[in-house]
């Protein structure tokens, strides 16, 4: 069967989704609902949006195989076709992970959002992906031999470098679109010099494989340098309307409005979430819960909870560029109940 061909059908803004949980830290079916609802209002459509259930923002690595075919129903449910629905793939094993991509295609996702492999130091902070790519490309190409009409979008992360941060290096990158035609998206999951190196690699295969801005404290030198193709970000998830504003703005060429937004308080926002990425998704829902998204802030254990400062900040600068937030009494009463 020869490979498909997507194009540039899945350029979107894909909003990786937080998974609201109850009080006991189960799944809040309800509240996911509304959430995803949020994302159906005609703003986001209009700027081309996209949803990604389970993603690494959304938990996946502590929900069990049953949630996550669970919340790809949810997601299908809600969005009625009106935008792609992409599921995140990933468990203990490399068969556990063809299992859940197998149970997101019968829920009815519209592509897959691969993530590396998890568990032992050999293939995780210790992983040598240039050396040694087969490490997750073997993994992918058996989920794509168990579906192989279904696009794929990467979540390229890897152990730390000074060139490319957090994200997969060139070589790999190079070495695994080229050997997965079903790769129509790459999540940018780099620092600033490494996001313009790989982009300018991915620009140059001989099909497109779309270039997605991730860290979204980028998007105003992504945008300007047009290495900008989508988006995977879970910063939708607290500050959508001005991220979209922002975007909208850059692509009609308005370069003065862009500024203005961006200077708005959304560039000192993303600042402080990017700040310490051993932080990044606690501060993603945590601020969810401030703009009054989601009804609980708290990750599933043993992700931590957020400090006190952190609420505070947050609360400040979600305020602070235009964006409704909860009752300020709200957010001091939680931040006294922790401990940090």
């Amino acid at each position: 069967m020869s490979a498909p061909r997507f194009g540039t059908k899945y350029d979107r803004l894909f909003v990786a989704v937080v998974t609201p949980l109850k009080a006991n830290y189960e799944v809040d079916e309800p509240a996911l609902r509304k959430l995803l609802r949020y994302f159906m209002q005609q703003k986001f459509k209009d700027a081309g949006g996209g949803i990604i259930i389970n993603p690494e923002a959304g938990e996946i690595f502590y929900l069990t195989r049953e949630e996550k075919r669970r919340n790809v129903e949810i997601a299908v449910d809600e969005v009625k076709g009106a935008m792609p629905v992409f599921a995140g793939v990933i468990d203990n094993t490399t068969a556990g992970t063809v299992q859940v991509a197998v149970d997101a295609k019968k829920a009815g996702a519209d592509g897959f959002f691969a993530i590396p492999p998890m568990g032992a130091l050999d293939i995780t902070t210790s992983w040598n992906a240039n050396k040694y790519p087969e490490v997750w490309i073997d993994m992918v190409k058996d989920v794509v031999k168990a579906c192989p009409e279904m696009p794929v979008v990467c979540h390229p992360t890897a152990s730390p470098s000074p060139l490319f941060g957090i994200g997969l290096p060139l070589e790999a990158t190079i070495r695994m679109c080229t050997e997965i035609k079903n790769i129509v998206g790459w999540k940018m999951t780099y620092n600033y010099d490494g996001y313009r190196t790989v982009a300018r690699g991915l620009r140059a295969l001989d099909r497109h494989v779309g270039v997605f801005g991730a860290p979204s404290v980028y998007f105003h030198e992504n945008l300007a340098s047009g290495q900008f193709d989508g988006t995977v970000t879970g910063s939708f998830c607290y500050a959508m309307e001005p991220m979209i504003d922002h975007i909208t703005a850059w692509r009609r060429g308005d370069v003065k409005e862009a500024c203005r937004i961006w200077e708005s308080g959304l560039a000192q926002l993303q600042e402080y979430i990017y700040s310490d990425y051993g932080r990044l998704h606690i501060k993603y829902k945590a601020a969810s819960w401030l703009r009054g998204l989601i009804p609980n802030p708290f990750m599933r254990p043993p992700l931590p909870k957020p400090r006190k400062d952190e609420i505070e900040t947050l609360w400040n600068l979600l305020a602070n560029a235009g964006m409704r937030v909860i009752d300020k009494a709200k957010a001091s009463t939680l931040a006294k109940t922790l401990k940090l």
